[in-house]
């Protein structure tokens, strides 16, 4: 393959001190097109350099080859010490591991104003495949030099080249999100039109939103990502809304579960909004904050230490929120619980009302299933006006009355079951109110 191509070609003959006619950039054009096409889709603007493409080569090539820089390194030098070359050796992996100094050797020899240049343009944290953070370059002890750090590659990169795919994350502690998906489609979400017609604007944002930063130039004048709060009473469309909005735009949508977030010991909160984030950094995911009012809530006056790191923790999020280049959403049962400084910050407040009776109406009848039918006399529009039921109320009382039927070996669903059904919805609301 190009890379084990090019990285013997070149320890051979800079340290035999030959000269040879063969362009390395064969060996880079290999690696382009048989090691790294993934990537190329991921970055189909980019155009990979040389050097690109030996950074990355690099900090694959343990994870493809674990043995071969001491392969390679024994073959070419024998015995000895070879301090320019860089490398570390790992806890559990037994092979050397690059570090910057290898690849700043690889690129620059041992010319001085040559590993100036690299060190300053493809060392530097503000360069592309650090700044998007493909490859990182892990702090070095202290006192040490600073490319002494091992070089790697994002674990997402390296699952994509290596297995061709990047499985989702697995909810966790670490990543405190659950991966929302519907087989509901924009015909089954029944809203009231002026909440449709500002959903519609967040379909624009999506669909627009990177020309309007990029080709437009408005990059310059307002922050990435989109900030939006859902509020209203449970059970009226917000989870259905954010979910349809990552399907229709082929995007991910994970709903944030605050339980495992707020920490009830100090600092943990913000290392959870930290991972939480970073996972999803460039990715263009929707992240979905449900009941978000406990952590997004108005923040208390400073009674003790834990109050104290309670607001620095809600400042970070705020902070974090504001930078995330995707789609945020919280969805809260009232806007008034929410506190002021997030609400500054967000380019639309949404309200879900209780459904009117036409649109009870409306759910009543797409909550029926294709395969059940009313009995005579079953008046579903005064149901409709009668009882104020949520969508998600509705479905419950549907899904009630059907196990009925099936109990009787019937496919109707009668005025009865319906009755009942709901009387049974409307005790357990109370309860709950």
């Amino acid at each position: 393959m190009g890379h084990i191509y090019y990285l013997e070609y070149f320890l051979y003959h800079h340290f035999r001190q030959t000269q040879a006619e063969e362009p390395m950039q064969s060996a880079f054009q290999a690696d382009s097109e048989v090691l790294l096409p993934h990537l190329t889709q991921c970055f189909p603007d980019r155009i990979f350099t040389p050097p690109d493409l030996l950074l990355l080569t690099l900090a694959l090539v343990p994870h493809l080859d674990p043995a071969l820089l001491d392969r390679l390194f024994a073959n070419t030098f024998g015995e000895g010490e070879f301090p320019q070359l860089g490398g570390i050796r790992g806890k559990q992996h037994r092979g050397i591991l690059p570090t910057g100094e290898t690849g700043l050797f690889l690129l620059a020899k041992d010319d001085p104003e040559e590993r100036q240049r690299v060190i300053q343009e493809y060392l530097s944290p503000g360069y592309w495949l650090f700044q998007e953070q493909v490859l990182q370059l892990e702090p070095p002890l202290p006192g040490e030099p600073r490319l002494s750090g091992r070089l790697l590659m994002h674990p997402e990169y390296v699952e994509l080249l290596t297995t061709g795919q990047v499985n989702p994350p697995r909810f966790s502690m670490d990543f405190p999100a659950q991966h929302l998906t519907t087989r509901q489609d924009w015909e089954d979400l029944v809203l009231h039109p002026h909440t449709r017609r500002q959903v519609q604007q967040l379909l624009h944002w999506l669909e627009y939103g990177a020309r309007l930063l990029g080709e437009w130039g408005m990059e310059r004048k307002v922050a990435p990502g989109y900030r939006v709060l859902f509020y209203g009473p449970p059970g009226t469309g917000k989870t259905l809304t954010a979910s349809l909005l990552g399907k229709s735009t082929g995007r991910a949508v994970y709903r944030v579960d605050l339980s495992l977030v707020v920490s009830k010991y100090i600092g943990e909160t913000e290392k959870n909004l930290s991972n939480l984030f970073e996972k999803a950094e460039h990715k263009g995911w929707v992240l979905f904050f449900d009941e978000a009012d406990a952590l997004f809530g108005k923040r208390t006056g400073v009674r003790d230490a834990h109050d104290r790191y309670a607001n620095q923790e809600i400042s970070y999020l705020l902070q974090r929120v504001e930078t995330y280049d995707g789609l945020v959403i919280l969805a809260s049962n009232f806007a008034d619980n929410i506190d002021e400084a997030f609400l500054r910050r967000f380019q639309a407040v949404i309200h879900f009302p209780q459904p009117r009776p036409g649109e009870r109406l409306l759910l009543w009848q797409k909550a029926l299933p294709p395969a059940v039918a009313l009995e005579p006399g079953v008046d579903l529009r005064a149901i409709a006006e009668q009882y104020d039921l949520s969508g998600a109320d509705i479905v419950n009382v549907v899904h009630y009355c059907c196990l009925q039927a099936m109990a009787k070996n019937s496919r109707n669903l009668s005025q009865e079951d319906l009755t009942a059904g709901v009387q049974r919805e409307m005790v357990k609301l109370r309860k709950m109110g």
